[in-house]
């Protein structure tokens, strides 16, 4: 497995490469987004780590753009590193496509049991062909990801919406607690109650007639989420 490390603390870059390596990672190191991109056209990475607040240029500023400009090329998992945890972050990074949100100080061992969770879960979504989710005008594709219903065009979830209404719909009728949601989602460790309400107000967006007034996914506060038809 190939790791792209992006990130302009060379001592924290060098780290993380040592412990990935350690881990059977061959890795490729960037500290700038302009860097990063070019490395990422030569180089078929199998799995990108990036720092939002790095040194760019214009179009190129920081992670957050990096990210996006690789997933315009890419479905590889990218994971962002970031000391900021605010809302609007958190927002921005699943706007974008980024499969995990990583805050700083982090264990580099605890990152790694991150990257290969993510891993395992990407290489296992590839391989399983499974049958399109169906109930009443509503079908799934987990294939394509794609989501569509009687009267809607079709739209297209990224891979964080799909494995959410993947394990919503497994449990249809149900309401599951928030924290067996985000470790179905993240898996354990990963994601947080923030990131899953932003992700699920994402979901919403996509899937509901009104998204002001949802109907297929419920919330039961304080508890959790379910999906109902």
């Amino acid at each position: 497995m190939k790791a792209l490390i992006v990130d302009d603390d060379r001592t924290l870059a060098d780290l993380l490469a040592f412990t990935l390596r350690r881990a059977g990672f061959e890795t490729h190191q960037a500290y700038n987004a302009p860097s990063a991109m070019m490395m990422f056209r030569q180089i078929p990475v199998d799995i990108a780590i990036v720092d939002v607040n790095m040194p760019g240029e214009p179009g190129l500023n920081d992670g957050f753009d990096l990210c996006r400009e690789i997933r315009k090329e890419s479905d590889i998992p990218i994971i962002l590193l970031t000391v900021r945890d605010g809302e609007e972050d958190i927002i921005r990074g699943l706007n974008i496509g980024a499969d995990d949100y990583v805050l700083k100080p982090f264990s580099p061992r605890q990152l790694v049991a991150r990257i290969e969770t993510i891993l395992r879960r990407t290489s296992l979504s590839k391989t399983l062909a499974a049958e399109p989710f169906k109930f009443q005008d509503i079908t799934y594709d987990t294939n394509l990801r794609e989501f569509s219903r009687q009267g809607q065009d079709s739209v297209k979830l990224t891979r964080l919406e799909g494995r959410l209404l993947e394990t919503l719909m497994l449990n249809e009728g149900h309401v599951l607690l928030a924290e067996n949601i985000i470790d179905h989602v993240w898996g354990p460790g990963g994601g947080s109650t923030e990131m899953l309400r932003q992700l699920i107000k994402r979901l919403r967006a996509k899937i509901e007639k009104d998204p002001g007034s949802p109907v297929l996914i419920e919330n039961l506060p304080g508890v959790g989420y379910g999906f109902v038809i």
